[in-house]
């Protein structure tokens, strides 16, 4: 038996990506790129998979098909040792093999409300006969974490719900899920983006459950004037009938990609010298060939993240770009963000934007959000 084995861990993916502009406009949340490499829903996938997990059970609802057939052709098949199950669809994939099954089984239960929702309306697949704990991820973060310590701390402690946590600038914290513990790591506080802050403790957004225990609250709750959520209700349920909550502190990067100001500021991140997260820690999904350029290197690219294929015939500074890119004569791009295959036409000043696919260009007003 793996060592894992007793763990599902389920990836809630169902973020439409409509306080992302323009960026979010006719694509899903998940499936927004990143970093000049990969997407935002590969974060969690690669994190599970480097850290011996064998499978995550997708939980989505809005344009299910669409993220299916993304993530089965992109993460299928690639390694014998991990999966994305796609629940009551997942045979019909299976059977498909490599290619992309021609249709898929009828809907037959409601649309989900809440992140709660999507626990109950797949128990069948999240609740099987040997899982004895629920591991919940989510698909609009940006972070490399290995979650075996996280897994193991769990299971030693035989807590009913272990939640990662990291510490940030206090006045950032009314945007998060606000934490406080006592001397022996037990959850004494937990408050959803908190009007008054008295923590600079934020939850990370994943955790692992006892499936018994997460069953039991979920039941109780369904039915009763609720939220359908993890954060408004189930944990705060668990923590006032004093169930054993125990935290694990998460170092390094994470960032929760919110909105498109977030993104906007996090891809600057990586271009300076102390990025928190490195380009050659991405996961490699659009392209295997991106490398970070400097002035000596590279003359008209300054502090930059490029790809290997850049065609440039003007400057490029603090900017992120991607494969496909091309910038035309006497162009100047500085703090942005280019996504893969946009073209910048000859003589275009591009500041503080995001020029998507088509060439059109998304202005960002720089807002103020935690640099973790």
């Amino acid at each position: 038996m793996a060592e894992f084995d007793s763990v599902r861990t389920v990836l809630l993916a169902g973020g439409r990506g409509e306080r992302m502009g323009r960026l979010g406009t006719g694509r899903l949340k998940p499936l927004v790129p990143y970093g000049g490499a990969c997407r935002l829903v590969d974060f969690s996938l690669a994190n599970a998979r480097d850290s011996g997990l064998g499978e995550v059970l997708l939980l989505s609802q809005y344009e299910e098909r669409l993220l299916m057939d993304d993530l089965h052709s992109a993460w299928n098949g690639v390694s014998r040792d991990f999966r994305v199950h796609f629940g009551p669809y997942d045979a019909a994939y299976r059977t498909a093999g490599e290619k992309l099954p021609e249709r898929l089984p009828d809907r037959t239960w409601p649309l989900e409300k809440g992140t709660a929702d999507a626990l109950i309306r797949k128990g069948e697949h999240v609740f099987g006969p040997r899982t004895e704990h629920v591991m919940v991820l989510h698909a609009d973060h940006a972070y490399r974490f290995d979650y075996g310590p996280l897994i193991r701390g769990h299971l030693a402690s035989r807590a009913a719900l272990t939640i990662a946590y990291q510490r940030i600038d206090p006045r950032w914290v009314h945007l998060f899920g606000m934490v406080a513990f006592d001397r022996d790591g037990a959850l004494t506080t937990f408050v959803e983006k908190p009007e008054h802050p008295t923590s600079d403790l934020v939850f990370a957004a994943f955790c692992v459950f006892d499936a018994k225990v997460l069953r039991r609250y979920l039941e109780e709750l369904e039915g009763t004037d609720w939220q359908h959520d993890i954060s408004r209700d189930v944990i705060p349920a668990m923590l006032a009938a004093g169930e054993r909550i125990r935290g694990h502190h998460v170092e390094g990067h994470w960032e929760d990609i919110g909105t498109v100001e977030r993104y906007h500021r996090a891809h600057l991140a990586m271009t300076r010298p102390d990025a928190t997260l490195p380009v050659r820690s991405l996961p490699w999904t659009i392209s295997p060939y991106l490398h970070r350029r400097r002035v000596a290197e590279s003359p008209g690219i300054r502090r930059s993240v490029v790809p290997f294929d850049l065609v440039s015939r003007g400057d490029v500074e603090d900017s992120v770009l991607f494969p496909g890119v091309r910038i035309g004569t006497d162009a100047r791009v500085r703090r942005s963000v280019v996504l893969p295959g946009a073209v910048v036409p000859d003589g275009a000043d591009i500041d503080s934007a995001v020029v998507l696919e088509d060439g059109s260009v998304q202005h960002v007003e720089p807002a103020p959000h935690p640099v973790r």
